[in-house]
């Protein structure tokens, strides 16, 4: 498995969808998957360390496991099929591992509220995992051309939470 981190939470400006990227540690391949509005409003505001008067669903799992005394102990995009992924948050409890099948924009906004680390099955980073390499050696290669690539890496530079914000409003 791979483990990743939340780089970011924006707009996909061609399908004008939500968007999550996660990447590998070293920043050196990144996934981006299309989620929606209110699981991006749920990552970035956690992102962003953005705590809202009251308890949001993600919220509300993190003070349940808690008071079950079950741990998240780690959230796993473990598939993907017909352009769709999957995942699973893997949980501790009193009588053991439990693993819960979950889409993995829920995975992601719990695992951020609870501090555990997310993963990309080995299958999956083989297949969708886009290296940042590959993507410079494309924009190389097409000098003077209409670059989708070159287009999404700037999406993602010059993308702030504030618009995000403005998009879901």
């Amino acid at each position: 498995m791979v483990r990743v981190k939340v780089k970011l939470v924006g707009i996909d400006q061609v399908a004008m969808c939500p968007v999550v990227v996660v990447t590998d540690m070293d920043e050196k391949s990144f996934l981006p998957i299309m989620i929606g509005p209110a699981e991006a409003s749920a990552i970035a505001m956690e992102l962003e360390g953005v705590k809202p008067p009251r308890p949001l669903t993600h919220d509300l799992m993190r003070d349940f496991l808690q008071e079950l005394d079950a741990v998240v102990d780690r959230v796993v995009i473990s598939d993907l099929k017909d352009e769709t992924y999957y995942g699973s948050i893997m949980l501790k409890t009193a009588t053991g591992r439990v693993e819960i099948d979950a889409r993995p924009s829920d995975a992601i906004a719990l695992a951020l509220r609870t501090e555990s680390p997310i993963y990309v099955a080995d299958t999956v980073a083989s297949q969708a995992m886009i290296a940042s390499s590959d993507v410079q050696r494309r924009e190389r290669g097409a000098e003077g051309k209409d670059n989708e690539a070159e287009e999404f890496r700037r999406f993602l530079d010059d993308l702030t939470p504030d618009d995000f914000r403005r998009h879901l409003q």
